[in-house]
């Protein structure tokens, strides 16, 4: 079953920034893929956010990225490992607070909500990196230092972009560290598919359409994923699995590090007070007051159960129509999301059954459904927010001399058996400074990665044998994901393209120009 583990986050501010631009650099430039996560100051109109019209959605977006900011950013680096078992990464996390120069909104419900979480305004205010929106302010923008320089590296480095739910985080990304907006949404995925050659993928999306899990909100996905990963780990079978590994952080680089606990999976007997709201979309409009469970452990299993019962249930129904029963374990709809189900084809009778579990886990006494994904910012019909929780290790072994610079001193690094700290910290003192209650951009973008990775290995799996996709997953990560971003009650995703009718941005021109000559 799955165990404890502790991921270890740097926490990166204005006062270290410099100090560890070196190390961050070098993290996205030898990464396999990257995750990113942002927090941000709020999203306005959240009905605007939700219009049938995409194009009406994405002008929406805009106008939360031009008045609102992004006030922390979570970085992800997930290296593949050579010369050890398959789906092996060294993960290195990053933690950005960060400090808008320009004014801006910034919403009550959202300081409430990140305060409650754990996010320290007192920090941001003192202590957050600068930066400003929209075009360049002048040559020094892009060097040096700061931000801007950061986002034109991530540029550089032209590494697969993962995140969750991600069309509102690459449109304030745009608008915070590249340019300004541009009017129109096909130019602004076509200027997405220069500005990330090798992809864009969104674990909303893998999660809802390529795993089908039971919801697909980002904490419930991660320990979903973690908790089969850990599953096959000791079952010894075959696979799929990842292994995780992370830095050893020694001397005074210790000091930045926040220890971000990650509980394993904990059978509760007999509380099966679950909040259905919370189970089906991750958020709860009552909130820590909230008198039943939001607890995502006992949420995953009881889901299970009610999969199994449902079919064994489907089993006693077949054996007494005497029909066959050999597709009871490969059911289409079976985890499936309820706007899902329209859209499939799939057996009467067991859709009647998903659809009236749905109907009664959504809580539909006339309520409003919420869904959250990446900043805990709750949009109404399902858009955006998430939350925390981890994996496990124990594995010591030296790395070579581009991980050892993005550790500062030794270059040791400790693996899903272990910890991720030093060998001078016990574990129980590791665990003592460890925090699992509250929310970071650092720790969603490392949930976010870890999707990714599993869903990707899975995939791979299945796929095995099957004549043509083994040469195009050489060439992508998920091929059937690549540059789909989820969109909020729509059956099909937004797709990263350039399409023959429409053209790139002026600005996002000149900066390539930039970026690509070297010109900084």
């Amino acid at each position: 079953m799955s165990s404890s583990m502790i991921v270890p986050v740097i926490d990166v501010q204005s006062n270290n920034f410099k100090e560890l631009w070196p190390a961050l650099v070098v993290a996205i430039k030898t990464s396999s893929f990257i995750a990113l996560d942002t927090e941000l100051s709020g999203l306005g109109n959240r009905k605007a956010l939700l219009a049938e019209s995409i194009e009406d959605r994405y002008k929406a977006i805009c106008h939360a990225a031009r008045s609102r900011s992004i006030i922390s950013l979570g970085l992800g680096c997930y290296k593949k490992l050579d010369h050890k078992p398959p789906d092996s990464y060294l993960v290195q996390v990053y933690n950005l607070t960060l400090l808008c120069s320009e004014e801006y909104i910034i919403e009550p419900q959202s300081v409430q909500f990140l305060v409650q979480h754990g996010f320290d305004f007192n920090k941001q205010y003192s202590s957050g990196i600068p930066y400003c929106k929209g075009n360049n302010k002048g040559g020094s923008d892009d060097r040096g230092v700061n931000i801007r320089a950061l986002f034109t590296e991530l540029l550089r480095a032209r590494k697969p972009l993962v995140l969750h739910n991600g069309l509102i985080d690459m449109v304030f990304l745009y608008q915070s560290f590249y340019a300004h907006l541009p009017e129109r949404l096909a130019t602004f995925t076509a200027d997405l598919s220069e500005m990330f050659p090798a992809g864009i993928y969104d674990t909303k999306y893998v999660t809802e359409f390529e795993l089908r899990l039971t919801a697909s909100y980002l904490e419930y996905a991660y320990k979903k994923c973690k908790l089969e990963n850990s599953r096959s780990v000791t079952s010894a079978s075959p696979g799929p699995h990842i292994h995780v590994e992370f830095c050893q952080y020694a001397g005074h680089l210790s000091t930045y590090i926040d220890y971000r606990e990650c509980p394993a999976v904990a059978f509760l007997e007999g509380q099966t007070d679950i909040c259905q709201r919370f189970s089906a979309f991750g958020w709860c409009p009552n909130g820590n007051k909230c008198p039943l469970s939001h607890d995502t452990d006992l949420i995953i299993l009881q889901d299970e159960k009610c999969k199994e019962e449902k079919r064994k249930k489907r089993k006693r129904k077949r054996e007494k129509k005497g029909g066959s029963d050999t597709a009871e374990d490969c059911s289409v709809v079976d985890g499936a999301p309820q706007k899902k189900m329209p859209n499939m084809e799939v057996d009467k009778e067991e859709a009647a059954d998903d659809q009236q579990e749905a109907h009664e886990k959504s809580g539909s006494e006339g309520v409003p459904q919420m869904e959250t994904d990446g900043n805990h910012h709750q949009i109404d019909e399902g858009q955006k927010m998430k939350s925390d929780n981890g994996e496990n290790g124990e594995s010591e072994e030296k790395t070579d001399a581009t991980d050892s610079a993005t550790t500062g001193k030794s270059g040791e690094r400790s693996s899903e058996e272990g910890t991720g700290v030093h060998p001078a910290e016990s574990n129980a003192q590791a665990k003592k400074k460890a925090d699992a209650g509250s929310h970071r951009a650092g720790f969603d973008a490392y949930m976010t990665g870890y999707i990714f990775a599993y869903s990707c290995a899975l995939i791979k799996k299945e796929e095995a044998g099957v004549e043509g996709v083994e040469e195009e997953s050489k060439e992508s990560w998920l091929p059937t994901c690549i540059n789909k971003i989820y969109l909020s009650g729509k059956a099909a995703p937004l797709n990263v393209v350039k399409s023959t009718f429409s053209k790139s941005s002026k600005a996002h021109i000149q900066k390539m120009e930039m970026v690509w000559a070297g010109k900084m």
